[in-house]
C-alpha cells in the first residue's frame, strides 16, 4: 500500500518456468508461520502481532502518504498506476474492488470507468487510510458510485462472485497470510473476472537492483524529515525486500486457483503487475 516506484516501458511475461534466483521469501514465511511467527520487515514477530504493527505503520503515515509517494517515486507512480488500470479492462457498468485502496488513487480512476451504472468499493484494513481516501474522493465530488469498507484481505466479507475486477496495489506484501488473501480475492470475483496485483518485485539486472537498494535506503531519512517517522518507512523498505519475486507470486496465484496468470515488469522488475483470471467454470 505504500511507496511507489519509478517506471519505464513495461515488459510482459506470459506463463513460463524458471527458478527464482534466490530463496523464496514466501516459503521462509510459511515456515515461520508454522512456528507461530512471521516477518515484520526483517524482524520475526508473533503472527497475531503483525496486523497490529502494520496498522500502526499506516496510522502513522496516512496523512502524508500521497506526499511521500510523490517524493519517493519522483512522481512516476502515477504512470505505473495508469498502466495498471489499463490492464484491468474495467468498463462501464462493472463492479470493482479496490483492495488495500488506501488514499483512493485507483478508486478515482475506476469510478470514471464504471460510470453511474457500475460500482467501486474502496476497501482497506486501516481506518486512518480509509478515512483519508474517503475524504479525498468526496472533495473531488465522487459520491455516486463508490462505497467504503474496512476489511481484512484474508477474509473478504463480500458475496461469492461479486466483482468483475479486484485490484490490490502495494498492499499484498503487508498481508500476513498472502495465500489466504489470494484465495479470498478469487472467491469474490465473478467467473472470468480478473485480479491485478501491483507490487514491488525483484529487479532483473543486478546493477539496477543495487541502485534501487541504495535509493530506497534513503526513504527512512526522507520519512523522518517529512513526517517525523523514520521507523515506519524503514519497515516499508524491509517489507519490499521480503516480498516474493515475480515467478513465486505467479505460482502463488496459480496455487490459489487463478488461471492464465502472467505479469508485466516495470523498471526492469522494480515493480511488477500480476494478472490472473477466475476460471469460467470449475474444472
Amino acid at each position: 500500500m505504500a511507496g511507489d516506484a519509478q517506471s519505464q516501458e513495461p515488459q510482459s511475461h506470459e506463463p513460463q518456468s524458471h527458478e527464482p534466483e534466490s530463496q523464496d521469501p514466501q516459503s521462509q514465511d510459511s515456515q515461520s508461520q508454522d512456528k507461530g511467527t512471521t516477518h515484520f520487515g526483517y524482524e520475526q514477530v508473533p503472527v497475531a502481532e503483525k496486523v497490529t504493527r502494520v496498522g500502526q505503520v499506516f496510522h502513522s503515515v496516512a496523512n502524508k502518504y500521497d506526499v511521500m509517494n510523490d517524493l519517493m517515486s519522483l512522481g512516476s507512480h502515477r504512470i505505473v498506476k495508469r498502466f495498471t488500470v489499463e490492464l484491468s479492462g474495467v468498463h462501464e457498468g462493472q463492479q470493482v474492488l479496490d483492495l488495500a485502496g488506501g488514499t483512493g488513487d485507483f478508486s478515482i480512476r475506476f469510478s470514471s470507468l464504471v460510470g453511474n451504472s457500475g460500482h467501486v468499493v474502496l476497501a482497506d484494513i486501516n481506518d486512518s487510510m480509509l478515512r483519508v481516501g474517503r475524504d479525498r474522493l468526496i472533495d473531488k465530488g465522487i459520491t455516486r458510485n463508490v462505497t467504503y469498507a474496512q476489511v481484512n484481505a484474508e477474509q473478504l466479507p463480500f458475496a461469492t462472485d461479486s466483482f468483475d475486477c479486484v485490484c490490490i496495489a502495494y498492499g499484498l506484501r503487508n498481508v500476513t497470510d498472502k495465500d489466504a488473501a489470494l484465495r479470498s480475492m478469487l472467491a469474490v470475483l465473478k467467473p472470468g473476472g480478473r485480479a491485478l496485483v501491483l507490487e514491488f518485485s525483484k529487479p532483473r539486472n543486478p546493477l539496477v537492483g543495487k541502485a534501487y537498494d541504495g535509493y530506497s535506503a534513503l526513504w527512512p531519512v526522507v520519512g523522518k524529515l517529512v513526517t517525523g517517522d523514520a521507523a515506519s518507512y524503514r519497515y516499508l523498505v524491509e517489507s519490499i525486500r521480503m516480498h516474493p519475486d515475480q515467478e513465486t507470486l505467479k505460482g502463488m496465484m496459480e496455487n490459489a486457483g487463478f488461471e492464465r496468470c502472467r505479469y508485466h515488469d516495470v523498471m526492469g522488475g522494480v515493480c511488477a503487475i500480476h494478472i490472473g483470471f477466475k476460471p469460467l467454470a470449475s474444472h
